[in-house]
């Protein structure tokens, strides 16, 4: 199966066979309309054709009192305006009624991993015809990822992605199974993996999440090399000031080489497995 996205105006993104390594990437949240379009910007000099990602609500923080973001009508006018200069958006949903607003303003409508399994949240998705890309759960195997793709594919929309997040290990912590991926594969679907979000410590921190970033680049390139059709990566300009997900973000200043280095291995291995 392969899936392009392309916003009005801009390069087409693959995911699939035969494909080069496609790129998710962006902040953890809308932090502000400048700071997505400086990311944008500065991503896409280092990358070329890519999916931005941002979530207009961080509904699931660790404390209440945690940012959550601009709210799902400023967030979506502002990834829309980024959809209107020929940047593809991923942006998350967190309940039926987000799927149709959010898919006017993104290309890709994101399922977050402890919404993997809610039956209305992935058909109302999948209604929208707009790409699904589902985050599996923490808590789920791999292979138990094909029904949360069928509840999809049941609305008559193929356009499925899969990625691996990890998967909790003991207390507030994750490990990633690189078996998952050959297993989600299998299914039919493109496989993603998400970077960052598999170096996070959950409550890791206190009231927030930790993170180990020196991790990032060793399990994407094992992950690439097993045959990934594309990774997800936050990135920050200054992840000590980012307001959701720091701890585990990329620095933009080590994009490039950090995806230069999969997308060598990418070229490498070619076919998957």
């Amino acid at each position: 199966m392969t899936i392009a996205v392309t916003a009005p105006g801009g390069e087409p993104v693959v995911f699939g066979p035969g494909e080069g390594l496609a790129v998710i990437a962006g902040p953890c949240v809308i932090e502000s309309e400048e700071h997505v379009h400086f990311l944008a910007r500065e991503i896409r000099k280092r990358l070329g054709a890519f999916v931005f990602k941002a979530s207009f609500d961080k509904a699931n923080r660790t404390s209440g009192s945690s940012y959550r973001g601009p709210g799902m009508k400023e967030g979506l006018r502002i990834l829309a305006g980024l959809r209107a200069e020929g940047y593809a958006v991923l942006t998350d949903i967190h309940e039926p009624a987000q799927a149709g607003p959010a898919a006017e303003a993104a290309d890709i409508l994101q399922i977050p991993a402890f919404l993997c399994r809610q039956t209305d949240l992935l058909q109302e998705a999948g209604r929208t015809g707009k790409a699904v890309n589902i985050k599996k759960g923490q808590f789920l195997p791999p292979e138990d990822m094909r029904f949360a793709a069928e509840k999809v594919a049941s609305t008559g929309n193929r356009k499925i992605l899969l990625t691996e997040r990890g998967t909790s290990f003991g207390y507030r912590n994750l490990v990633v199974d690189m078996r998952g991926l050959q297993i989600m594969r299998g299914f039919g679907w493109p496989v993603i993996y998400d970077a960052t979000h598999s170096v996070q410590l959950p409550g890791g921190a206190g009231a927030v999440s930790g993170g180990q970033p020196e991790f990032i680049g060793a399990l994407a390139r094992a992950a690439v090399a097993v045959g990934v059709a594309g990774v997800f990566v936050e990135v920050h300009e200054a992840p000590e000031r980012a307001l959701s997900d720091g701890a585990n973000s990329l620095r933009l200043d080590l994009l490039e080489g950090f995806c230069g280095a999969l997308r060598r291995i990418h070229s490498l291995v070619g076919a998957p497995l």
